[in-house]
């Protein structure tokens, strides 16, 4: 059996889930060793072939941070070593990919040639990655890695506009597992809005609050907001200032996001930029249509007046229109919804999942 090394955050950000999901999927297969500093939130250590490996983090009094990147580097080196790894899968350009490549390197003194993929997610290349205080070591990483993905075209663009890539990337996109049918049910008079992240600037999660403090004057509805985060204090702020503690609520992280988008009318995304966009995917596959920004690989997703509607950053007043629309017209509403379940339908699991296998053959000799 080939033996697979997956390297992610173990969070529920969206690299960490598919990263997960990934390993899961893959473990009827392959032995799938994990490498991460807690175990992902997704991941059963339970089931058969599935292994995790904790990277320990020292701290010394003489480091004001602790050094992550080297404890990772030696993790990966002994992991491969002791367990005989084959192949390393590489989620987010930082810290994993550098410290990845830098483990190939120390394994090739030994003797030892482990190949590299790396999958790029978005933030490691459009955020954090291109910054000049990381740039060249990102580059480096990159260009240094055997293979390299990406999870949608839009990234792709973005990761060559702003590195000097040497080399071909390929882009798989994310994945989801369809829910059953039965387990999608709306029948509320009053509308769930859905809105899921890690409340960070980028997310925008104070335009959602601005969106649906209109929304709710002409539709009856209640708004989730799942996820916690740096904005999460302000977006609570912005929910009293409005006078809407009774028609919002803040359930912060959550394992049970299936049984909230089960109930869910509409997803409400009005992100700075979304590289794939997984949440509205997820969203997407319980029939729930989008409305969304226009920057970024999510307009490959959400398709603009089909399965939902992709709005300008900030413009909160065509949002809240467009929210209002789908709510109150049920003929429409119900086109969205089986466009919305139509899209999903093509990033199922059983779809994706061979082309990273493809990436795995071509390189595990």
């Amino acid at each position: 059996m080939n033996k697979i090394g997956i390297i992610c955050y173990p969070t529920f950000g969206g690299s960490g889930i598919v990263a997960s999901e990934l390993g899961k999927h893959l473990s009827h297969k392959y032995e799938v060793h994990f490498i991460s500093y807690e175990k992902p939130v997704r991941l059963d250590l339970t089931e058969r072939n599935i292994y995790f490996h904790k990277v320990s983090i020292p701290h010394y009094p003489l480091f004001e941070y602790p050094p992550y990147e080297l404890a990772l580097t030696a993790r990966i080196v002994e992991v491969v070593e002791s367990f005989n790894l084959q192949l390393l899968h590489v989620h987010y350009a930082i810290p994993h990919a550098y410290a990845a490549v830098n483990a190939a390197q120390i394994l090739l003194e030994k003797n030892i040639i482990i190949p590299i993929i790396t999958t790029l997610h978005g933030t490691d290349i459009t955020l954090v990655g291109k910054s000049p205080f990381v740039l060249s070591s990102v580059n480096y990483a990159i260009n240094k890695s055997s293979l390299v993905t990406c999870v949608s075209e839009s990234l792709k663009l973005d990761t060559l506009k702003y590195f000097n890539i040497k080399k071909d990337i390929k882009v798989i996109p994310n994945f989801i597992k369809l829910p059953p049918s039965q387990d999608i049910v709306k029948t509320g008079k009053t509308k769930i809005i859905t809105h899921i992240s890690n409340f960070r600037p980028v997310k925008r999660v104070c335009d959602v609050i601005d969106v649906f403090s209109t929304v709710v004057k002409k539709i009856d509805a209640k708004l989730i907001m799942i996820g916690d985060g740096p904005d999460l204090e302000k977006s609570k702020l912005l929910v009293r200032k409005y006078n809407l503690t009774d028609n919002v609520l803040f359930v912060g992280k959550s394992k049970e996001i299936d049984k909230v988008l089960s109930k869910t009318d509409l997803f409400l995304l009005p992100s700075e930029f979304e590289s794939f966009g997984l949440v509205a995917l997820e969203a997407m596959s319980f029939g729930i249509p989008v409305v969304t920004t226009n920057t970024g690989g999510i307009v490959e997703l959400v398709l603009d007046g089909v399965n939902g509607y992709n709005c300008i950053v900030g413009d909160i007043s065509k949002m809240s229109l467009k929210v209002i629309e789908l709510l109150s017209n049920n003929n429409l509403y119900n086109q969205f919804s089986n466009e919305a379940y139509n899209q999903a339908k093509k990033f199922h699991i059983d779809r994706i999942i061979p082309l990273y296998e493809s990436c795995y053959l071509e390189l595990i000799k």
